[in-house]
């Protein structure tokens, strides 16, 4: 948007959707609140902060959920129009009130224990966090001791301490050391704080298709009743340790069995339900499974996608089949497979086939084999303990603040860390957790948040993407979300602005971490101002450093650009991968710091002005142009912007056939029923380029594409795109 918001008028209004005397309207309470931050404003070079204009803006709710997105493009471009963001750091669009923040369950425990921890220094959550935060850096015990008061854990035996250090050989420490329990049953039975009770919503759910009617609802009792049923029956069939996969879509089905094998004393082994069956089989191989979980198909869409026979022509492994729709099978049993009923039959007559007595084991015991993406070779098998749901329950309770009541959606997949992250973020916090049997990518999807009434909703950014260029969403009230959050992938500007509209304006909290972290190592919160694609802060009692070219850490308080760098002890990540070496993956070449080893993470972090992060990319995919180094994903958050038909863009670069410095590309997917040509538009992204990150840069290929290679689940496989220019450019030198 080209226009300051002082120079916006009723013609401007008009062409971004509104009529006449709705532009009237418009312009007359934007004046108002112009008038009003310019009144108020100490800053005499310019008549208003636009921060101060957008934060008026937002809370006088002034743009709402059902105007254009292009009104809502028109007002916040226009306000940031003469923005520096190389002075300010990036645009801020979410404020927190202090009433907000008090309510906030970081907040509540700041108001309760800060004026003892931090003496003096405390004012309130607002102004305190960043002295909050580094004490749950320096004081680990006390941060943790005090946050697992606040989950549904239920040690049965305590642990001797919260962490041990005395092993200088296991970096991270041992945490919890000697306690014993079953964190399924922690998510299973009721607590007073988070507050739970049997009558409590456990999860509510939909089946696709079947949008006009009520969504179906299991209580807290119903769902323990339910997971011991299917414990008996694992227990009958399997010993304790036995790993168990569970290929399927996350259904309330796939959750009761999930809960069940952990229950049990047995291991999950996580397989995404989109995976081809030679994926199937490689997971089944290194976790040695003994049996999974499957469905006979998957629906989507409307249709039926095989699932039970990729899974016979991965493995003769037993499978035990459920059936996607109504209580009977659409496929034929090998067989030694049993259908879902077969399975329960045998316990279901039993008196106490509704109570199991938990398997209990010590806090470091294995109950999920999680898997890598696997962008490059095989995947990672990375164990999860009972630590890790306590990360990442912990993780969401105090950054997307899942509160006692609140209905928590993020559509995923058990085979992926979200799975489980939302699970145990949900049944530890006290939240609703919320499932849509079916396609998240259509409206059927959006009306059952509505109808839901979901107030925590995770997303992925290609999700957001496909949501706003369809319009598929359009008339659905979701304005009882009060946090967005998302993660998978960078974010982009634009469509964060549409997202976060359609709730007035809520914040989106973005996550970054991975499976070896059983959470996000930075991540946004409800305590501090939000910018769009940016994280605000590394999350509670996490530490890390940026290092430069040689290894050294920059300054914690200077705007930098390099390679994360993580502090060993963090809470609830791995110590071993089940088929690869741990310390050669996370720790080999890595710089001793304070002490420590830091522990390695591969992404590429840029530290803004103010203190924002922007993840940058892999360290795998930054680039050296010109001997300086950028990365893809700066270079394509700048393309993105450069010509309206774009839907998205990947940047690589190569050496030449000949040697000589690398040349970049950008492959680019266009928007549906647009053409462009690629010379036009690669000077359009050498122009934008060079004003925007380094004059020196050059674009020297473009191609078009109908659309990019991902992982299963949906991360840019950039390193394919690589290989294709290689291949291109060797037949134009041989040409």
């Amino acid at each position: 948007m080209g226009k300051s918001i002082s120079d916006v008028g009723v013609e401007d209004l008009v062409g971004a959707g509104l009529s006449v005397e709705e532009a009237k309207g418009f312009q007359r309470h934007l004046k108002d609140s112009i008038f009003k931050v310019s009144r108020n404003s100490d800053n005499g070079e310019e008549p208003f902060d636009p921060k101060e204009l957008w934060r008026e803006l937002t809370a006088q709710k002034l743009l709402k959920p059902c105007h254009p997105h292009a009104l809502h493009q028109l007002i916040y471009y226009s306000v940031y129009h003469n923005y520096d963001e190389s002075t300010n750091g990036p645009p801020i669009y979410w404020f927190p009130s202090l009433y907000q923040s008090k309510n906030t369950n970081l907040g509540r425990l700041m108001e309760t224990h800060c004026p003892k921890l931090l003496g003096a220094l405390y004012k309130d959550p607002i102004a305190s966090f960043r002295q909050f935060h580094r004490f749950s850096v320096e004081q680990l015990e006390v941060y943790w001791s005090i946050v697992l008061d606040h989950l549904s854990i239920n040690f049965l035996k305590a642990p001797n301490c919260i962490l041990d250090t005395s092993d200088k050989s296991n970096h991270g420490g041992k945490w919890f050391p000697g306690s014993v329990l079953n964190i399924a049953e922690c998510c299973l039975i009721p607590s007073s704080c988070p507050k739970k009770q049997d009558d409590s919503l456990a999860i509510i759910w939909r089946n696709e298709g079947f949008d006009e009617l009520d969504v179906s609802q299991m209580t807290l009792r119903e769902l323990r009743e339910r997971v011991m049923l299917v414990a008996n029956a694992l227990a009958a069939k399997f010993s304790k340790g036995d790993a168990i996969a569970i290929d399927m879509p996350m259904t309330a089905t796939a959750v009761i069995i999930y809960l069940a094998i952990v229950l049990a004393g047995l291991v999950v082994v996580s397989i995404a339900d989109s995976f081809a069956a030679q994926e199937i089989a490689t997971r089944l191989r290194v976790s040695t499974a003994r049996a999974v979980f499957t469905q006979d198909f998957i629906l989507r869409g409307g249709r039926r996608v095989p699932l039970y026979s990729r899974v016979v022509e991965a493995a003769p492994y037993e499978a035990i089949v459920i059936p996607a729709s109504g209580k009977e099978l659409a496929v034929q049993l090998r067989c030694q497979d049993l259908s879902w009923n077969d399975f329960l039959s045998s316990v279901c007559i039993l008196p106490s086939s509704n109570y199991f007595t938990p398997a209990y084991q010590p806090i470091d015991s294995v109950t999920n084999i999680l898997f890598s993406s696997g962008t490059t070779g095989e995947p990672k098998a990375i164990p999860w303990t009972q630590h890790s749901p306590i990360r990442c329950a912990a993780d969401a309770w105090a950054h997307i603040d899942v509160q006692e009541g609140d209905v928590f959606c993020w559509p995923t997949n058990l085979g992926w860390v979200m799975g489980p992250i939302l699970l145990y973020s949900c049944f530890l916090s006290g939240g609703t957790l919320a499932l849509y049997h079916g396609s998240p990518l259509g409206r059927g999807f959006g009306k059952f948040i509505q109808d839901a009434g979901v107030t925590v909703l995770g997303t992925v950014p290609s999700l957001v993407k496909t949501w706003k260029s369809t319009g598929c969403m359009n008339g659905l009230n979701w304005t009882k979300i009060r946090t967005f959050a998302t993660t998978g992938e960078a974010s982009n500007i634009d469509d964060d602005l549409w997202l976060s509209s359609k709730a007035y304006y809520s914040p989106i909290i973005e996550c970054c971490g991975g499976t070896e972290l059983a959470s996000s190592y930075i991540q946004g919160n409800r305590l501090q101002p939000q910018a769009f694609a940016a994280f605000s802060s590394a999350s509670m009692s996490t530490s890390f450093v940026i290092l430069n070219e040689n290894g050294l850490p920059y300054p914690d308080d200077q705007a930098c650009i390099g390679e994360v760098g993580l502090f060993p002890r963090y809470m609830g990540a791995t110590n071993r991968l089940l088929n690869a070496d741990h310390e050669e993956v996370y720790f080999k070449g890595m710089p001793l710091y304070k002490g420590m080893q830091l522990r390695r993470h591969g992404d590429i972090v840029k530290r803004t002005i103010g203190g924002f992060l922007i993840v940058q990319g892999r360290a795998d995919d930054t680039m050296n142009l010109g001997g300086i180094k950028t990365s893809s994903v700066e270079i394509e958050r700048v393309c993105n912007q450069a010509h309206d038909g774009i839907l998205e863009t990947a940047a690589v670069s190569t050496p030449p056939p000949n040697g000589g410095p690398e040349l970049l590309a950008v492959f680019v997917v266009l928007k549906e029923g647009i053409s462009a040509d690629p010379d036009l538009l690669k000077m359009k992204f050498s122009r934008a380029i060079q004003s925007n990150l380094n004059p020196l840069f050059k674009v020297s290929f473009v191609k078009i594409v109908p659309e990019f290679p991902r992982t299963a689940s949906n991360k840019l496989l950039r390193r394919v795109l690589r290989d294709q220019l290689k291949q291109e450019l060797n037949i134009r030198s041989k040409i």
